[in-house]
């Protein structure tokens, strides 16, 4: 499944190049294009949040008032996520797509000439063996083969073969991996940058309370036994560890994977963010309307 969404991002991302002639502007092309299509799922995922913020008060209440009594607490709660219209595994859609996003694009990003491309497999493994013979066998990348023969046809200015991609991105070789590279500072620059855009990024998404907010919690959390932990303190907190599991995740692949991945994450990132402070500008607005 994972390699027929890498096919279909790859004849997208090879029409664009065919455009722009620079695979890292292609990508932020593409990463562009991307974010447009899931503008209404994330608007949606968007309006959930808010939903969830205005009900976890009430959900407080209600887990003081059948503390004793977890089937009505239960039934409660789901009585309140039916009333607003939330649904409490809502948010499992967009992981799930989220995951398919990160695993296809890393399909492509290893696999240029195969997804993008579209050469045959024959033609590759003959490049490769090609090139093991000229350069030596520790010339091409065990994990990433088809980025030494990119790299070996930029090298040789070979811009009429078939297997040319302009990896050149303001100064950087988007086809190099930072683990296969220590010694090439420039090569951290995209992922460092990534790290910061996710920082950013989420401290906009995460849950964050407002004075008044805060003040109410303590309220209610003040009526409840020492020895127990409050139910949604600890889904908030849950929630925060995972906001912060994914960028983690990203991180760590960008720096053992090609930097057209890294590219593409953070430009994502900063899309994403972008999108963030217009639709809570929104929304706030249209809270106000409704008070």
């Amino acid at each position: 499944m994972i390699n027929f969404f890498a096919g279909i991002f790859g004849y997208i991302l090879s029409w664009i190049y065919i455009l722009v002639k620079n695979y890292g502007l292609a990508i932020i092309v593409f990463s562009v294009l991307i974010k447009i299509i899931m503008l209404p799922l994330s608007i949606k995922q968007q309006k959930t949040l808010k939903k969830n913020e205005k009900i976890q008060k009430e959900m407080q209440i209600l887990q003081i008032k059948h503390k004793g009594n977890p089937e009505r607490l239960n039934q409660e709660m789901m009585d309140l996520y039916k009333r607003e219209k939330v649904n409490p595994f809502g948010g499992c859609f967009s992981v799930i797509i989220q995951m398919i996003l990160l695993l296809s694009m890393f399909c492509l990003v290893r696999s240029p000439l195969t997804f993008m491309k579209h050469i045959d497999e024959t033609a590759i493994t003959s490049k490769i063996e090609e090139i093991k013979k000229e350069k030596g066998e520790f010339s091409v990348s065990k994990t990433y083969p088809e980025m030494s023969v990119i790299r070996y046809i930029q090298e040789k200015n070979l811009k009429e073969n078939e297997m040319y991609i302009n990896m050149d991105f303001l100064g950087l070789n988007l086809s190099k991996v930072p683990q296969e590279d220590y010694s090439d500072i420039k090569v951290f620059i995209i992922p460092v940058l990534y790290v910061i855009s996710s920082i950013v990024s989420i401290k906009l998404t995460t849950n964050v309370k407002t004075k008044k907010d805060e003040e109410e919690s303590k309220a209610l959390t003040s009526k409840k036994d020492n020895e127990e932990m409050d139910q949604a303190e600890m889904t908030a907190q849950m929630n925060k560890t995972m906001s912060w599991m994914m960028p983690f995740l990203s991180v760590s692949i960008s720096l053992v994977a090609p930097l057209g991945l890294a590219l593409y994450w953070l430009v994502n990132n900063i899309i994403m963010v972008i999108e963030r402070l217009i639709l809570n500008k929104i929304f706030s607005k249209e809270e106000k309307n409704e008070e």
